[in-house]
């Protein structure tokens, strides 16, 4: 089955034509360079068509405007999005969900993902709503995973009241930090032992002991 690109649009034809391929390329490459040099609002149509060598009617053949070109460039530069596992524990799923985001913070560039997440960041008054949004899509879609995973009853007792964010820092949190500071990389090793220390902790604040079982 085809799957839908980041503006929305189904990549089958992309998969066909070859050129496709080849032009939706070079228009991400020169966002990226863009970006790198320049922040987002470097990304600009005028931008990307003159850097690329792509006319701007093929431009908007893949995307229907700056903001999807936009939000394509970043989400390229980003770590893709992992699958919630199936079958087993809560614990061994959550085990296995959060090794499988530490290998993909493992694997990507830093320094491209760390500037995708400040190019999103509110700077003025004029672009804090637009680029707030995005940054707000990007959230959305890399914590979805865990929302699958804590919408069983028994999971959504280990929030014990609080908000999932607060429980992604607690357990995503131990995996970025030695990667942003160049001290390591989290193995399958720690990701249990962070599992069992936030099992533990939800287990003495009050949820169920048996969710940790």
């Amino acid at each position: 089955m085809a799957m839908s690109s980041t503006d929305g649009r189904p990549d089958h034809d992309d998969d066909v034509d070859p050129r496709k391929v080849r032009s939706r390329t070079r228009l991400l490459d020169a966002a990226t360079a863009l970006l790198e040099s320049g922040g987002l609002d470097a990304v600009t149509i005028d931008g990307v068509t003159r850097l690329s060598h792509v006319a701007r009617t093929t431009l908007y053949r893949h995307f229907d405007n700056v903001v999807q070109l936009r939000a394509a460039t970043l989400e390229r530069m980003l770590p893709p999005v992992v699958q919630v596992p199936v079958g087993g524990t809560l614990r061994e799923r959550l085990i296995e969900l959060v090794t499988r985001q530490a290998d993909v913070i493992n694997d990507a560039p830093m320094h491209l993902t760390t500037l995708a997440w400040l190019a999103t960041a509110e700077r003025d008054e004029a672009a804090g709503a637009r680029v707030g949004s995005l940054r707000h899509r990007l959230i959305e879609q890399y914590r979805k995973p865990f929302d699958e995973l804590f919408e069983a009853p028994e999971a959504r007792a280990l929030l014990a009241g609080r908000e999932l964010a607060a429980v992604l820092a607690q357990l995503i949190g131990p995996i970025i930090f030695p990667r942003l500071t160049g001290i390591g990389y989290a193995t399958r090793a720690d990701c249990t032992r962070i599992v069992d220390d936030f099992l533990a902790a939800t287990a003495v604040s009050g949820a169920k002991p048996a969710a940790s079982a």
